[in-house]
């Protein structure tokens, strides 16, 4: 050290990478499970091996330092040792959301340009459709690759800083973001997981909602740098989910709205005895209070009443829980630990105690920005702090008490919703004059979106209005509703603009 300051030989000595992380897990864990499909199993020593050979054919075939890596399919094997061989090159990982339209996808993928593709059977087609065709199909193709790679994987170049993932987020201009995860991120993300949730070195994850998004994503990795085993699953399949937490004590288990009542039904039928589960999750605010109180009954475990994003990881607000049989109507926060949080004023000062404020945080758990993004990355990133856009009120004890997006965003069933991404398809008729997309409560999902339109000719029917926007957006952002009103019915703000929250009050009143 001179003067104060670090070399960069000393700094990198105090750094370290998932790629190299994973390595060393593998060794020290070489004959425990790693991941669990189906009736396959790969231990740490197997999927080490595997990694580095995949590592070597991605080189080969002219991947290297920076070069995006997409991966378009279901949860599989594949999926998690393509990332792994991307982080050991010093790659980047793009997952590609199977659920996304055409323009959707194409966006994605003229957003990140992979250098190359990788596709299961039943997606090659729409990857080509969207402008990529796929480089290797996941099956027999991809397994030829793996084995057919010759010699030790390439040196590993990446460093702390560099990106290891990229996943997509809801955009508000109605196309979706990537928002790029560096290797520190999710070793920050792996270290407060297992300090704030208190989580087993040897436990065992659950993987059935997508890979492509944070939940799964994040967990995985974290499982397999601390010696644990993942349980891959493609999708919600609830018989393949009790089967899993009966056979293995699982501390953590993602439970998301829109299942939790056929998942109810569906343990009541199977008269399931799960091994002991530590908690389940996520989204405690828009599960229905009696769902709540007997999922957890029935689990025998509490509800994280968490608070996070694709951005940050499971901080900021993730350290309660609900307990057992317990239907609280307060859900306030609890400020997770190793992140700095502050509540933003309009004027860019902190809000006082009781007042709302738009939460924004600084740690290591944050992203690195959204990609090929600089005008939404001078909107998020200011005076050092990254803006989340959901406003909160600090109570008394300190308890985050959430009020309102700062952006309008409706989230039905673990994804996330922008009003935009349905307005400008329905919008761009000629026959629509205005129209608002709002969010409504669902017993199942936990919000959906509905379109109130105002339209200027009368043939136009609810199932057009929803014609208007279906194979332009993915089916799940498809409103549930159309509701029509005369112009002047449309609620408005002495700048004109549509103040949702007004409609949002009319299924208040029927």
């Amino acid at each position: 050290m001179t003067g104060g300051r670090t070399s960069p030989e000393i700094a990198r000595a105090g750094t370290t990478t998932v790629g190299r992380l994973f390595a060393a897990a593998a060794r020290r864990h070489r004959t425990r499970t790693a991941l669990v499909e189906g009736a396959r199993a790969l231990t740490y020593a197997a999927l080490a091996a595997r990694v580095d050979r995949l590592a070597r054919a991605l080189a080969d075939r002219g991947a290297g330092h920076g070069d995006r890596i997409a991966v378009f399919a279901r949860n599989c094997i594949p999926f998690v040792e393509i990332e792994l061989a991307a982080a050991r090159i010093g790659a980047i990982a793009v997952g590609l959301n199977w659920r996304s339209s055409e323009a959707e996808l194409a966006h994605c993928l003229d957003l990140t340009a992979p250098r190359l593709v990788f596709a299961a059977p039943e997606f090659a087609a729409a990857s080509e459709a969207a402008g990529r065709a796929p480089d290797i199909v996941i099956g027999p193709d991809y397994d030829a690759a793996v084995d057919a790679a010759d010699g030790p994987p390439p040196p590993d170049p990446a460093e702390a800083e560099d990106g290891l993932v990229v996943i997509f987020t809801s955009g508000t201009t109605g196309l979706p973001k990537g928002a790029l995860i560096s290797h520190r991120a999710i070793i920050a993300r792996t270290l407060v997981y297992a300090a704030e949730l208190e989580v087993p070195r040897d436990d065992t994850f659950v993987a059935w909602s997508p890979l492509f998004h944070m939940g799964a994503n994040d967990f995985t990795l974290a499982t397999l740098l601390r010696g644990g085993r993942v349980v891959i699953l493609d999708g919600y399949r609830p018989g393949e989910i009790i089967r899993a937490i009966e056979a293995y004590p699982v501390h953590y288990l993602t439970v998301i709205p829109g299942m939790i009542e056929d998942f109810i039904a569906r343990l009541g039928e199977a008269r399931a005895a799960p091994k002991p589960i530590g908690m389940i999750g996520a989204m405690a605010d828009l599960v229905p209070r009696p769902l709540l109180k007997e999922i957890t009954r029935l689990l025998d475990a509490p509800y994280l009443n968490s608070f996070g994003s694709t951005e940050t990881g499971i901080a900021p607000a993730s350290a309660s829980l609900v307990p057992v049989g317990q239907a609280p109507e307060y859900l306030a926060k609890v400020q997770t630990g190793f992140c700095e949080v502050r509540l933003v004023d309009p004027a860019g000062g902190e809000a006082a105690d009781g007042e709302p404020g738009e939460l924004a945080i600084r740690g290591p758990t944050l992203f690195s920005g959204y990609w090929a993004d600089d005008r939404a990355n001078r909107d998020a990133f200011r005076d050092g702090w990254f803006h989340m856009g959901d406003v909160f009120r600090r109570d008394p004890e300190g308890r985050l008490d959430f009020v309102d997006r700062l952006k309008y965003m409706i989230k039905s069933g673990g994804e996330n919703i922008y009003p935009a991404e349905i307005e400008r398809h329905v919008m761009a008729d000629a026959r629509i004059v205005d129209a608002a997309v709002v969010r409504k409560r669902d017993p199942r999902w936990g919000e959906v979106p509905v379109v109130f339109a105002v339209r200027g000719d009368d043939t136009l029917t609810e199932a057009g209005v929803i014609d208007l926007c279906r194979g332009r957006i993915a089916a799940y952002k498809l409103p549930k509703e159309v509701h029509f009103l005369a112009l002047e019915e449309l609620p408005r703000s002495v700048s004109g603009k549509i103040q949702r929250h007004l409609l949002e009050a009319r299924f208040e009143r029927g």
